[in-house]
């Protein structure tokens, strides 16, 4: 029977029994316990936003960049929350469009999908760009070489009065970056659990290190006044504040992945939510020691347009170039990674969706060798890496956070969803307390509080990409799912 095209919309992806992960038989092997799955969130949150987005965040929130943070945190906790019950409910791989998909309906899912591919394409372009700029203050300070400004500067930037071209210029370091990551990942890099846990000592190190030297020149006048006073921007007081929120939202989107990984951890009704909980305390603790130095150390005005920052100040509070070598040479090593991990994990999500039909099979043809997505993975590096050479960096770190709060939104309203069907094989996995509405609902407002204050400009953009994604889904997608009966 032809399904009406309201059914085509809701309908849900059944959860099918090879998903289904049973203990001690077949599948993923219980092996991560509470400090590895800890050290994963931490180590796919830290190493992206902090080193870039206290250049974008000060200027609008000045001082109050520190309540910024606190806001991102918070929302981002309590998404976290809805993660930790659908991965425990949903035997799926893990991502948002896996729970989307066999809760709300295939429509919510590939509104997920595009706002997933928007989050992690953007940021794989946005964290490239920043890497250059800590590579350029690395050469600098180590060889007395910086690269050439036409070869390190974006051809579409954020003017004083709109969206500025500039022909001719090219962020060259960008590129060479996501060739290198796309070299590794067509040939099936992994990573494993404990070499994770090291880097991410090694970033702490590097983050403790900058604050205390920027506390050296901490200077509590820094701080007055608190909230940004210029309105010329519409960004006086509390709007300051919440547009920074969405600025430096973007750190705080890998804490997502400690959910994913529910099928390989030991005793997870117990270590998901805590390591949700232990990532987001860390991440939170680190990110507010770094912002309050990092304004104690320098006067607000002093961020807007500042490369590399972080090391900058360290350069301007002491004096000397090895304390900015040091932090560059983390930053890049640290970034480096991020940037591999988040194109990474945008070829999985598209290999997902085309494996459910909603684009083309092509995304989902994988090297008999390496068993990586290589059709996939190229055309995902060619964009992202055009992306990185020719934007400037501020026009991407809202629509990072643009994407992953409409994502988060939708999570959080599958929560009572699931809850009212009784979805889910785990019954006695972990539920977000409170009952299916409270936290939910909270994780949505606070979600929407951070969207109100994003730029015009980032709201055109999405709704472009919206109705792209509305017209592929229309065209195409309905008609070739798995799930679409005739």
């Amino acid at each position: 029977m032809r399904q009406t095209f309201l059914q085509q919309l809701l309908r849900t992806r059944p959860l099918d029994a090879p998903e289904v992960i049973v203990e001690g038989q077949h599948g993923l092997h219980r092996t991560l316990g509470l400090f590895a799955l800890t050290m994963i969130g931490v180590g796919a949150t830290i190493g992206t936003g902090i080193f870039f987005t206290m250049v974008e965040a000060v200027p609008k929130a000045g001082p109050s960049v520190i309540l910024s943070f606190l806001i991102a945190a918070i929302t981002a906790g309590l998404t976290a929350l809805c993660y930790s019950e659908l991965s425990a409910r949903i035997p799926a791989s893990g991502s948002s469009y896996s729970f989307a998909y066999a809760s709300v309906g295939e429509f919510g899912a590939f509104v997920v999908a595009a706002c997933l591919l928007l989050e992690y394409g953007l940021a794989g372009s946005a964290t490239a760009i920043g890497w250059s700029a800590y590579l350029n203050n690395f050469l600098e300070n180590a060889a007395g070489w910086h690269i050439p400004t036409m070869l390190r500067s974006p051809m579409i930037v954020a003017g004083a009065n709109g969206v500025e071209f500039h022909p001719g210029q090219i962020n060259l370091p960008p590129i060479v970056l996501v060739v290198i990551c796309c070299f590794l990942l067509l040939r099936g890099a992994k990573e494993s659990a404990s070499v994770n846990a090291v880097m991410v000592m090694v970033k702490l190190a590097i983050l403790v290190f900058f604050s205390v030297i920027a506390f050296s020149g901490f200077q509590a006048e820094h701080f007055t006044p608190f909230f940004n006073t210029d309105n010329s921007k519409g960004m006086a007081g509390m709007a300051g504040v919440t547009a920074a929120a969405g600025t430096v939202f973007f750190s705080f989107i890998g804490l997502d992945t400690v959910a994913t990984a529910g099928a390989e951890v030991k005793d997870p009704k117990r270590n998901v939510p805590l390591g949700i909980m232990l990532a987001l305390l860390i991440v939170t603790v680190f990110y507010m020691l770094v912002a309050v130095a990092a304004v104690g150390a320098q006067p607000a005005a002093m961020f807007e347009g500042q490369e590399a920052g972080l090391a900058v100040i360290l350069q301007n509070v002491t004096g000397k170039s090895w304390p900015a070598l040091i932090l560059s040479a983390g930053a890049v090593i640290s970034v480096f990674s991020v940037t591999l991990v988040t194109i990474y994990g945008q070829t999985r999500i598209l290999y997902a969706i085309s494996k459910d039909g909603l684009i083309p099979p092509s995304f989902q043809i994988v090297n008999p060798k390496t068993r990586a997505p290589f059709v996939n993975t190229i055309l995902v590096c060619m964009v992202v890496g055009m992306v990185a050479g020719l934007v400037d960096a501020t026009l991407l770190w809202d629509m990072v956070s643009m994407g992953t709060l409409v994502a988060f939104i939708v999570v959080s309203a599958a929560v009572p969803v699931v809850r009212r069907r009784h979805l889910g094989v785990h019954g006695e996995g972990f539920r977000v307390p409170f009952g299916p509405y409270l936290i939910p609902g909270t994780s949505i407002l606070a979600c929407l509080y951070i969207l109100k204050d994003l730029s015009a400009v980032t709201y055109h953009v999405f709704f472009a990409w919206m109705l792209v994604s509305l017209a592929i889904y229309l065209l195409y997608s309905r008609h070739h799912s798995r799930l679409n009966k005739n």
